[in-house]
């Protein structure tokens, strides 16, 4: 049987963000995420969320917006393992608490490879120095400082913004959408990347050709 959290609900990530106290963090996050997206539409989007969410405002474009279903994906679409997307094919991918602190860049590599060149990743993730960790003990749930997602991040070919930014309540549950410099003590925060353009093929320069002594280069 699953082991229990400290309020006697089963101990898993997924039960956490479907409580209470997981939803006003993650609705709030879908707040500002829809409201950036709408400012700045783009080509296709993938989002990816711990659980089911409502279908984002039509303001924010063309996209998908999957939930973490065991192992694999459910929504518009239903998968497991590989996405089942073509390569650079998403201007935006969203993963919203869905990669694991701990290791296992399976989803961050593909996150990476569908996303086309120049296009926009944000990962969201907790913050270990929020005092909101509390409310998510004993449920299987871990978080990490953002330098260790940073390396992650560009070992997957993306090069993450120097300065991550804060999201969520710091101790009673509420949404928040509020961005903010820096984690702080919010409860998440979020990591910006961009895939990296590869660079055109250098071309050779041209050998200069030698002019004998005493002839006119004219």
């Amino acid at each position: 049987m699953p082991s229990t959290s400290l309020n006697g609900q089963p101990a898993t990530p997924a039960a956490w963000f479907a409580s209470p106290a997981g939803r006003a963090l993650v609705d709030g996050e879908a707040a500002m995420l829809e409201r950036v997206m709408a400012e700045r539409p783009t080509p296709p989007w993938l989002w990816l969320a711990p659980v089911p969410c409502a279908p984002p405002d039509q303001a924010c474009g063309r996209g998908l917006r999957l939930w973490a279903d065991g192992a694999g994906w459910r929504g518009a679409v239903r998968c497991e393992g590989a996405l089942p997307f073509p390569s650079e094919s998403m201007g935006t991918v969203i993963l919203q608490h869905v990669l694991r602190p701990d290791g296992g860049d399976g989803l961050l590599a593909e996150a990476a490879r569908v996303l086309e060149p120049g296009g926009r990743l944000w990962l969201l993730v907790l913050n270990p120095l929020s005092p909101y960790r509390w409310r998510w003990r004993g449920h299987g749930l871990h978080a990490r400082e953002p330098l260790g997602w940073r390396r992650r991040l560009r070992a997957a070919g993306l090069e993450p913004e120097p300065v991550s930014q804060g999201i969520g309540p710091g101790w009673r549950p509420h949404a928040d959408s509020t961005l903010r410099s820096g984690p702080g003590l919010c409860a998440a925060y979020a990591l910006r990347a961009e895939k990296r353009v590869a660079a055109l093929t250098p071309v050779a320069p041209r050998r200069a050709l030698s002019v004998p002594k005493g002839a006119s280069a004219a």
